[in-house]
């Protein structure tokens, strides 16, 4: 059983992450939350810690930005958006029952103290900002590293934000020429 509280944005997601995995799940609604929710969710971040899971579209990622600017101690945990969709619809409960444990499995903190590990330069280097393919690279870079898809300024502050260290960057990079 996962010990923090997985937090999803509807009813169907909660679904799909139970037949998953064994763990409290909490959906937000979509944008349907308020202020009480987010005082629940920031004492339950500090009891037990949670996790949170939304769907790889914009709405799924103003409301991980907007919950995570309010509880500083959660994880997150990303799914590629080509694993949650379904007939042309992304979201959590599109993903099978693997790609939602790996997801979180994979999930991560965000370091709040200032690290610059990577730079611009380091991305312009090795071809993920700059190429025909750096979308493309990108996106299984950030699958295998469980950060998930983002341009190359929300790439490179992920690296940084997620706490990848180089060994870890190496090492995916390796498994991505496998990809390739």
């Amino acid at each position: 059983m996962i010990k923090e509280i997985i937090v999803v944005e509807g009813r169907d997601d909660i679904t799909a992450v139970k037949s998953a995995i064994e763990a409290e799940v909490i959906a937000t609604g979509g944008f349907g939350y308020d202020e009480r929710f987010i005082e629940n969710l920031k004492k339950i971040a500090h009891k037990r810690g949670i996790i949170i899971l939304t769907d790889p579209d914009y709405a799924g990622e103003r409301i991980r930005k907007h919950l995570s600017k309010h509880i500083k101690n959660c994880k997150h945990a990303f799914l590629p958006q080509g694993k949650a969709l379904k007939e042309g619809d992304v979201g959590v409960e599109n993903a099978t029952k693997e790609d939602i444990i790996d997801a979180i499995n994979k999930a991560r903190p965000v370091i709040v103290d200032k690290r610059e590990e990577f730079t611009k330069e380091d991305l312009l280097e090795l071809g993920l900002i700059g190429d025909r393919d750096s979308r493309r690279k990108r996106e299984i870079l950030g699958n295998i590293l469980g950060i998930g898809y983002g341009n190359s300024k929300q790439f490179l502050n992920r690296l940084n934000h997620f706490g990848i260290t180089r060994e870890e960057f190496v090492k995916a990079l390796e498994l991505m020429e496998k990809y390739e």
